[in-house]
């Protein structure tokens, strides 16, 4: 007599739904259920290719029985009539003739809180990192790794990766209803395991494989999968750093920052060009920034981005330190190391658009979940970027996360926030009729204004002494004004203008600079309007507008004289102070993204002589008080003569809260005048005490060498002056004594 044929408790529809891969709640089927109308328990499990599968109780270790296949595709079943509670159990399947003890995924039951739904929907989980993503844990004894993505739209979520033959079918996510959040507990999944997320459209269409948004680590590029990363064992060192912190960086301290492309600064052309690692730089580019003076580094984009050519600026892995460099820890390392010499850690953040790769946040789940439905309002003309919807409460837990994640992981000391005028205006790089107005009919975009303000107050409030920093080409008003009375909350904005504004002068001949003399001076019409940083970045040496030196006319002597006097200008003006790596010793090519830096220029005097100067000032900006005190208060400087147009000469003064005060003068001609008089306070001596023209930096040796003793001859509005040597284009400081 044949053996009963076994009944599957399932219907073929949710059979095939299961197969299928289409089923909108395995959870509700897989795992341990109760029997509808039916005594005990059953089990199932979808296990395709699987030859055999046994239930094995984890506590006595004994065989409950051997689970009956009721798919041709791998779904198996086992009711259990004795059974009436849940209890641990694994299972032993049988793959291609090989034993193999397995941890049912689906025997775990709800791992998020009601909190955590709440406040990622609400838009106030400022370190939803912590759970969201990919995060190795141990469960009940059991080694796994957890994965929570956001895909509200989606009619099924799947993690795929190589645990599990990126087949779609073997581990759908939970899908919670409220919040949009899908996850799943994958046992045996480990740090290093590569991952992406199927997902179903609410049409049924499965899409391009997805990367985590807020995983942790990546393949190298071109590759595109996220890895599973454990939470770090780095062992900070940066104790002192981090207790001063707030001292070292407050707006009365120097602040002189080398711009840097971490994947050019230096590389290694013996071995195939390859990158410096995050190890190596911290052995090369610390010993040399800190020999140059430089307080901070600020590095371009480190969130990991596919496309070299975009320097990071297209990121696709906001939460991950970029694989070409190293591991996460070691990037830790790096910053680790910065701080323990003394030097501050900034880097480029990027929450004004995002790329288009398919793999990216773009339609996430089928919708337009991070960026806008509208093309007027989500795609970017200028870059072909997506823009975010920073107006969705989940994004924006998205973003203030991932500004968190930074400063509590990484240690940051601030964020320089790119292109925040793209962000603050509808209408940014677009024509009548291609923009959509506010809700008042204006152009500003109020989401992201508030966005950005509820960024920059959390950061202050929970990150005492980090800086914030805007790029912000525009007069936006109050961008450094606290939130408080009614600003963005920058601790810091880009003085654009400024930078524009004195580019456009010294690339003139110095005999037709006497017509163009104001574009040196506006800029302290509106100095101390915000907080400023004076940037020369990478922006300035890129897309065919040439180099620093190259931009100097005249011929090779002229040239260096020219930058070292423009340099000695910019570290003598009201604003703290960026530098593009290069430039420090006047780089003659482009910036390339592909190449190191032409360190073999060094072997020149001209070019010893700019990377000598940039140190010397940076030592002068620490040791004068009046270099840097007041930058932020119209206290610390007073013109003296802001108006010689026809020998283009300027003078003014700046003013420490000490009362010290040093006197700086600009030749802006190659004239050279051995007795140029300007006004100064009463019963003053003058010490030059730093001179571009010096011969030591490649100048002429042109400067005053002996004390400067007050004339009593009324000059400039004072009662008395002096006469000194005015060296040929250059920058000369002298202290009042």
């Amino acid at each position: 007599m044949s053996a009963k044929k076994y009944e599957p408790s399932l219907d073929e529809g949710t059979i095939s739904a299961i197969v299928g891969g289409y089923h909108q709640d395995v959870f509700s089927v897989l795992g341990l259920h109760e029997r509808p109308s039916h005594v005990g328990l059953v089990l199932r499990a979808l296990l395709p290719n699987a030859q055999s599968v046994k239930l094995i109780d984890s506590k006595t270790g004994r065989c409950l029985g051997e689970l009956n296949q009721i798919s041709s595709e791998g779904l198996f079943e086992l009711p259990l009539a004795r059974r009436k509670k849940r209890f641990g159990y694994f299972l032993e399947v049988v793959w291609e003739g090989q034993s193999h003890i397995e941890v049912d995924p689906y025997s775990f039951g709800e791992l998020l809180t009601e909190q955590q739904h709440y406040l990622f929907s609400e838009g106030t989980d400022e370190r939803a990192y912590k759970w969201m993503g990919a995060h190795p844990k141990t469960l009940g004894g059991v080694e796994g790794t957890h994965f929570v993505v956001w895909a509200p739209s989606a009619s099924r979520v799947s993690v795929v990766g190589n645990f599990n033959y990126w087949d779609g079918r073997r581990h759908v996510m939970r899908r919670n209803l409220g919040s949009g959040l899908w996850d799943i507990f994958i046992p045996g999944v480990a740090s290093g395991s590569n991952y992406k997320y199927e997902i179903i459209d609410a049409q049924g269409n499965r899409l391009p494989l997805k990367a985590d948004p807020y995983g942790r680590g990546f393949q190298h590029p071109p590759q595109t999968a996220s890895v599973v990363v454990n939470e770090s064992n780095h062992q900070w060192g940066d104790q002192s750093w981090m207790d001063k912190r707030s001292e070292t960086q407050s707006y009365d301290q120097p602040l002189s920052i080398y711009e840097l492309h971490l994947g050019s600064w230096k590389r290694k052309p013996e071995e195939g060009n390859r990158y410096l690692s995050y190890v190596e730089l911290a052995e090369e580019l610390i010993p040399y920034v800190k020999s140059m003076g430089f307080t901070h580094i600020q590095t371009m984009p480190v969130s990991e981005f596919p496309f070299d050519g975009s320097w990071g600026y297209q990121p696709i892995g906001l939460f991950a330190p970029t694989i070409r460099f190293g591991t996460p820890d070691e990037f830790r390392y790096f910053i680790d190391c910065c701080h323990q010499e003394g030097i501050g850690v900034l880097i480029d953040w990027v929450p004004g658009h995002f790329p288009t790769d398919e793999h990216g946040l773009g339609q996430f789940d089928g919708t337009a979940l991070y960026e806008h439905m509208d093309p007027k309002q989500g795609f970017h003309p200028d870059w072909n970027t997506l823009i975010f919807n920073y107006g969705r409460r989940e994004v924006l837990t998205y973003l203030i996360s991932n500004a968190f994640y930074w400063f509590d992981e990484f240690h940051i000391d601030g964020l320089r926030v790119d292109a925040v005028a793209s962000m603050l205006y509808l209408d940014y790089s677009r024509e009548a009729g291609q923009w959509v107005p506010n809700q008042y009919g204006g152009r500003e975009n109020l989401e992201a204004i508030a966005m950005l303000q509820q960024v920059n107050s959390r950061v202050c409030f929970n990150f005492p002494g980090v800086l914030m920093i805007a790029e912000e080409s525009t007069s936006f008003p109050g961008i450094t004004q606290p939130v408080s009375a009614g600003g963005v909350g920058f601790h810091y904005k880009w003085n654009m203008g400024w930078m524009n504004d004195t580019l456009s002068y010294i690339e003139h001949d110095p005999i037709y600079r006497q017509y163009h003399q104001d574009q040196l001076t506006f800029g302290l019409m509106y100095a101390f309007s915000e907080k400023f940083v004076l940037p020369l970045s990478h922006d300035e040496v890129v897309h065919g507008k040439g180099s620093l030196i190259n931009k100097m006319p005249g011929d090779e002597w002229q040239q260096f004289a020219n930058l070292r006097s423009y340099l000695g200008f910019m570290w003598s003006h009201p604003g703290k102070k960026l530098l593009f790596m290069g430039a420090e010793f006047a780089q003659r090519s482009e910036w390339n993204h592909n190449q190191s830096l032409d360190w073999h220029l060094l072997d020149s005097h001209f070019h010893q002589g700019i990377q000598s100067f940039v140190t010397d000032l940076n030592q002068l900006l620490k040791e004068h008080p009046s270099l840097y005190q007041q930058d932020i208060d119209d206290m610390c400087f007073e013109w003296i003569q802001a108006n010689n147009h026809e020998q283009s000469v300027l003078v003014w003064m700046r003013k420490a809260q000490d009362e010290e005060q040093l006197i700086v003068t600009l030749n802006m001609t190659p004239n050279l005048h051995e007795h140029y008089r300007f006004g100064v306070p009463d019963s003053v001596h003058l010490e030059e005490i730093l001179n571009s023209d010096d011969l030591r930096y490649g100048g002429s040796g042109q400067g005053n060498s002996s004390l400067i003793y007050t004339d009593q001859v009324p000059a400039d509005g004072f009662n008395s002056s002096v006469g000194i040597l005015l060296a040929p284009l250059a920058v000369q400081f002298f202290k009042v004594i």
